[in-house]
């Protein structure tokens, strides 16, 4: 037996103890009784939470290693949060960071035990030993790239709803009706990503924010350049009095010119993509069936 195939029964072996030791002590009443201060949470209230109705503050409260991993977890998620805001998530950073470690951890689990059970059976060499970091990093990347996936797939579908929202908006506004009111009549006939930012934009400037700082709010979340250009425009028009209806409708001309340049440029991106399995896979085979039987008849000493 190798050093290598003894070395993965010993992680056997020992994982199997572990975990054993891990139920055992479970069940011991003082390690699986609940702390004191779980124990009294619910009979004691914060003044910031008097119905007790957050649990984070429970927690907060608390204290212990889950606050501390928290922190850690916290650290530097301005960009994470962005987006996931861009995403639609209702995760936060921490929430994700956490999934995201549980994604690793199981990578690396399954990578350690598919090295473990290859060297039992004997197929396994030196180079199982990188499969376990080597699947817990893919894993992590994997999910993060799923989150960036997301976010750039609905910005693309804001920025295509843009065009159309903007014109309805401009025909509620020539109508008679006000802003907010426009902006609340979008929100509950439409169906797409924009109406449910615009929504909230609405149920935020009624609970004492003002209509174009909710407005700013949602263009610098979603971070999309044209709905950024139109809420510039349209807080610049609030603030000097200007008509909102033609603001609106030159704006949404505006979207959807950029709108036509962009498909443009994704139709030329496309042509040299479709180009590519002609030059490289197409010609060859053509010049070969055209050359291959000369080169034949040259050896045969046929002609």
């Amino acid at each position: 037996m190798s050093a290598l195939t003894e070395l993965s029964l010993a992680v056997v072996l020992g994982a199997a103890f572990a975990a054993g030791l891990l139920a055992v002590v479970s069940r011991v009443p003082r390690w699986g009784a609940l702390s004191l201060s779980r124990r009294i949470a619910p009979y004691v209230r914060d003044i910031g939470d008097p119905r007790g109705l957050t649990p984070a503050v429970a927690v907060a409260r608390a204290g212990g290693w889950r606050a501390g991993v928290a922190r850690i977890l916290g650290r530097g998620s301005a960009s994470l949060d962005r987006r996931l805001a861009q995403a639609g998530s209702t995760l936060t950073a921490v929430t994700f960071r956490a999934r995201q470690l549980g994604w690793t951890v199981t990578g690396v689990l399954t990578g350690a035990g598919l090295a473990v059970v290859s060297t039992v059976v004997g197929a396994g060499n030196g180079g199982a030993v990188v499969l376990a970091p080597l699947l817990g990093a893919a894993c992590a990347v994997v999910y993060d790239a799923r989150l960036g996936r997301a976010a750039a797939r609905r910005r693309a579908r804001i920025e295509d709803e843009l065009p159309t929202v903007l014109e309805f908006l401009s025909l509620c506004l020539a109508a008679g009706e006000g802003l907010r009111d426009a902006l609340r009549r979008v929100g509950e006939v439409g169906t797409g990503e924009l109406t449910l930012e615009l929504r909230r934009a609405v149920l935020d400037s009624g609970t004492g924010s003002s209509l174009a700082e909710s407005l700013l709010s949602v263009a610098q979340r979603l971070d999309v350049p044209a709905l950024s250009r139109a809420v510039d425009h349209i807080v610049a028009a609030i603030d000097r009095g200007a008509p909102l209806a033609q603001v609106l409708q030159d704006q949404a001309v505006d979207a959807r010119e950029d709108a036509k340049r962009a498909l443009i440029e994704l139709a030329g991106r496309k042509e040299i993509t479709m180009l590519l399995p002609l030059v490289f896979l197409l010609l060859p085979l053509s010049v070969l069936f055209a050359v291959f039987p000369g080169i034949v008849m040259l050896r045969l000493g046929v002609g």
